[in-house]
Parts: structure tokens; sequence; C-alpha cells
């Protein structure tokens, strides 16, 4: 009978809504929608029969219904075409990101951009603390052990189903993996937390099973 109880909480535990951050495995991937051709993108480049155009889009991370931010990865949005009907095996490792001539940074798994990713629209709502604060209304402190000694509220998180579909728009828009036909585009990602500002000169590497060629990003 005890055996029983204690099973039954256990399975009540997992079962908790919302008890820990969405995860990829659920989130389906599409690519984003390529553009006409590699010319439309600012940035070009061949690697045998395969055009690649490319845009760097610093820490932000745009999706086609909304741009989103990264403060630990910066953002390359590529496209790559073909003849009618081609095919290329795409993997994430075929892209690397070389910054001011000398780091080379290898492009990373999306789901390691989530715990990062943030959405600059969403305001968060006001805790009890603001609006009285807003009002006039003292909380108390000014000696020990009044308010003034607590320690800073954590700031609030983004409610579940919103980051849920945040990381479902950032999957959907990556660039995805396997025997794909052309044309194909979407995200990199690349891990580095510096300002834009500070890359003096940006080059998208891309050796795969096309070839190999070198895109420079002017920055």
């Amino acid at each position: 009978m005890v055996a029983a109880v204690f099973f039954f909480s256990l399975r009540s535990t997992a079962q908790e809504p919302n008890s820990q951050e969405p995860t990829a495995k659920d989130l389906p991937g599409k690519g984003m929608p390529p553009r006409a051709s590699a010319a439309d993108y600012q940035f070009q480049g061949k690697a045998g029969t395969v055009n690649i155009g490319a845009e760097f889009d610093g820490h932000s991370v745009p999706t086609p219904d909304h741009t989103y931010s990264s403060e630990d990865y910066i953002v390359v949005e590529a496209g790559l075409f073909g003849a009618p009907g081609a095919h290329l095996v795409l993997t994430r490792d075929d892209f690397s990101l070389r910054i001011n001539g000398k780091k080379v940074l290898p492009s990373e798994p999306y789901e390691l951009v989530f715990k990062s990713l943030k959405d600059p629209e969403w305001i968060p709502p006001e805790s009890k603390e603001d609006k009285e604060s807003k009002n006039g209304i003292s909380t108390g402190g000014g000696g020990l052990g009044g308010s003034q000694d607590k320690l800073p509220p954590l700031p609030p998180k983004m409610p579940f189903e919103l980051r849920r579909a945040m990381n479902q728009q950032v999957q959907k828009s990556t660039m995805q993996e396997g025997d794909r036909p052309l044309p194909q585009a979407g995200l990199l990602f690349f891990s580095y937390r510096g300002k834009p500002e500070s890359i003096k000169s940006l080059e998208l590497l891309y050796t795969g099973a096309a070839g190999k060629t070198t895109l420079d990003l002017q920055p």
C-alpha cells in the first residue's frame, strides 16, 4: 500500500504543467522561405554548382513572423540555390564564421540558443512592489532589517506558452539538415557575446557536399 502511494506521487510531480522549459523535440522544423535567388541576399558566393547568399544579423534573430534577440549568439541568414530539381546534403558543420581574420566559430545547434533567447517587445507584468512604488506607497526600510536590506527581486520569466511559441518560431527558421531539395534557407547561430561593432571583418565559410567557398560579410 505504501509503495502504491509513493508511485502515484512521482507520476503527479512528473506531469505538473509548465515544470520545465520547452524542449526542441516536439517543435517542427521547416527552415525559412528562401528568397528568389542568392542575389537577393546582401552577400553572395558559389560552391560548385550551388549559389549561396547570406546576410549578417548581429544579435538579432529574425523569423518570418517576429524578430527576437540573443546576447550570447550572433546570427547569419543564408540561402542555397541550385539547378531545378537539385538536392544537397546539408549539415550544421558545413558552416563556420571567421571573425577579424583569426577566430573561427563553428555553427552551433539551435537548441543552445533557446536559453538566451529574448523577445524585445515582451513587457513583463508589474510586480506588487512596482505598483506600490508608483502609487507612492512606502514599503518600509531605512534601517537594518528594512526593505533596503532585501535582495533585489529576480527578473520576471516569460510565460511558458509564450516562450514555447518563441522557441518554435526560431526552430522553424533554422537551417535544416539532411538531404534537402534546393533552394534551402535558414538561420545559422554562432556563439559570440561581444558587440557587433567590434567586428572589423567577417567571413562565412562553407565546406560541404557542394564544395568550398568563403563569403565576405561586412558587418
